[in-house]
């Protein structure tokens, strides 16, 4: 997940550079065939690999490779520990006629988030808005992956989620909140939609496990803290989610969340809470096309021919290029996945 504040580019991550190295490319097919039968040696349900895999082709893709396959090797060691439950039988009840509940019931938080995005969506076509809270999930990748689904079928969508303890307070010096991501999407006919997605610390929690020099004034020095973005403006948004996603819905709060990244027996309990309407009931779909229409012409036209990019914009070029050229991975994710092949039994991806 990217963090706030956006780069000039207008995304929360800047794009790689055109002179970086090249990585090798694959089709998504040729991705999607390696995950499944990984996933399934493993011993992950096919519905629940079905959605892995899908979440992390995307991410890839889209040039996130900090959430698409460079997280497999973390959550693998999280099924062998018994964290997440790769045969979880997930549940859903209803509260109210535009509101429904999801108990991940510990299994991967990919799975959980692509069904409870689809229901919200179906909940806001029959109603006009649906919202669906998660409760005892675990990481689920962007909520770009999310919000874009809903976008695609014509939706505006907000997405939410709380994680593992590394951000401390505004004026405090203890992590006590995660990076808590949101995420947003509005819907542009045949446009690219509207995305955006940002962490809401001063860094995502993968800058800092990579390690080297941080930013100055980004990590509390004495603790390793990070610190929320922009101050108390971060530290407000990043309170704001973890009430929708942790308080709301029943999952873990704050510390109590676990990580992908620490050994254990206990879910994660992360919570997410999804929320979508509909802008046919607002507007009609021409209209409110048309309306995003006039928005975006006048953001694009308020500086230097090319100077202002809406946020989203190079992760759909990088969409767009996956698709025509592949999707790449980085040596270090490919040594790890080939890791990962020989412990399981199967074939690696193709040199």
């Amino acid at each position: 997940m990217c963090a706030f504040p956006w780069s000039p580019t207008g995304e929360g991550c800047a794009p790689v550079s055109a002179e970086a190295p090249p990585i090798p490319r694959f089709p998504a097919a040729v991705l999607e065939a390696f995950a499944s039968r990984l996933l399934a040696a493993a011993g992950v349900a096919p519905d629940q690999a079905a959605s892995v895999t899908e979440n992390l082709i995307w991410n890839d893709a889209a040039g996130r490779h900090n959430h698409g396959f460079d997280r497999l090797p973390a959550m693998l060691e999280r099924l062998r520990d018994g964290t997440i439950a790769g045969g979880a039988a997930m549940r859903f009840s209803d509260i109210a006629p535009t509101l429904a509940r999801l108990d991940a019931a510990g299994g991967f938080g990919q799975h959980a988030g692509r069904l409870a995005i689809d229901r919200a969506v179906g909940l806001a076509r029959a109603e006009g808005v649906g919202i669906v809270g998660v409760a005892n999930s675990h990481f689920f990748g962007t909520g770009a992956f999310f919000v874009a689904r809903a976008a695609a079928a014509g939706m505006i969508a907000f997405a939410f989620s709380n994680s593992y303890a590394k951000v401390a307070a505004h004026g405090g010096s203890h992590p006590v909140l995660g990076t808590n991501p949101l995420a947003f999407a509005a819907p542009r006919g045949a446009a690219d939609p509207l995305i955006v997605d940002f962490s809401t610390a001063s860094l995502a929690g993968s800058t800092q496990r990579a390690g080297g020099e941080m930013p100055e004034g980004a990590v509390d020095e004495a603790t390793g803290a990070l610190k929320p973005a922009a101050g108390a403006k971060g530290f407000g948004l990043a309170l704001m989610v973890e009430v929708l996603a942790g308080v709301l819905t029943g999952a873990g709060i704050g510390r109590e969340v676990g990580s992908l990244y620490s050994p254990g027996t206990r879910p994660a309990d992360s919570g997410h809470l999804f929320m979508v309407l509909d802008p046919a009931r607002w507007l009609g779909p021409e209209a409110f096309v048309a309306r995003m229409e006039t928005l975006v012409d006048m953001v694009a036209s308020s500086g230097p021919d090319g100077a202002v990019r809406l946020p989203g914009a190079a992760r759909a070029e990088a969409l767009r290029m996956s698709a025509a050229q592949g999707i790449g991975l980085t040596p270090a994710t490919l040594a790890a996945l080939g890791h990962l092949a020989g412990a399981y039994g199967i074939d690696p991806l193709p040199a």
